[in-house]
């Protein structure tokens, strides 16, 4: 119960919303890393949705990651409203405070950011785990490298995937080097500057990796 209360506290709420977005950051990177097989033929590529499908802890852990997603979410918005309403009147304007001040476009548009990000991956996950099932030349492989050819070979929709990519690098942006910071880890100035940039980097690997994917697909395939 003690843990529980202190868990629901401001500061216990920006632990968890630290430890759940860096979980999922690294849910982010292993799937990156799968879903760039399709840059080495379909045969890879089905192979390695044939695994995941197969694999007995895929439900397991997609319950998992639902149960991340809702608990970063959640204490998110409660973050978010306990601030409010311990500031119940607007600021009359609204600056940049300079200095060394971390505040960026990144950060003041993160419930932005995290309302569309929910939004692309209900569409995601419908258009890709749910879409049409093709049978590949293997026997009980489903053929995912011509769903997302087909997909990825629709202009609007390359487009639009690598737009949401930017918005996933914009999210992560800041998110990282904010959890980072929640999870005390930016006491030393040197090692802050160090996770900063790591932060940046690590968004724009997994937001340009991902973007690489609608593209490489419809150029190339």
């Amino acid at each position: 119960m003690k843990v529980l209360r202190a868990l629901s506290t401001t500061v216990g709420s920006k632990f968890l919303v630290a430890l759940t977005g860096l979980l999922l950051v690294g849910f982010l990177i292993g799937h990156l890393a799968g879903n760039l097989l399709i840059l080495l033929g379909g045969d890879k590529f089905n192979a390695y949705g044939h695994a995941l499908i197969t694999n007995p802890l895929v439900v397991p852990a997609e319950l998992a990651l639902m149960a991340l997603l809702l608990v970063h979410m959640g204490k998110a918005i409660a973050h978010v409203l306990r601030g409010r309403s311990a500031r119940p009147e607007a600021y009359a304007k609204k600056s940049w405070a300079g200095g060394p001040s971390r505040k960026s476009w990144a950060s003041t548009t993160m419930a932005l950011s995290g309302i569309f990000l929910l939004a692309f991956l209900i569409v995601h996950i419908a258009t890709f785990k749910f879409g049409p099932y093709y049978a590949s030349t293997e026997a009980g492989v489903r053929d995912l490298q011509r769903l997302v050819v087909e997909i990825f070979k629709n202009p609007l929709y390359a487009a639009g995937y690598v737009v949401a990519m930017g918005i996933v690098g914009l999210h992560l942006r800041h998110g990282v080097s904010s959890a980072f910071q929640s999870l005390g880890l930016m006491t030393n100035g040197v090692w802050t500057a160090r996770l900063l940039n790591f932060g940046l980097l690590l968004a724009v690997i997994i937001a340009g990796g991902f973007a690489l994917i609608p593209v490489w697909v419809y150029l190339f395939l």
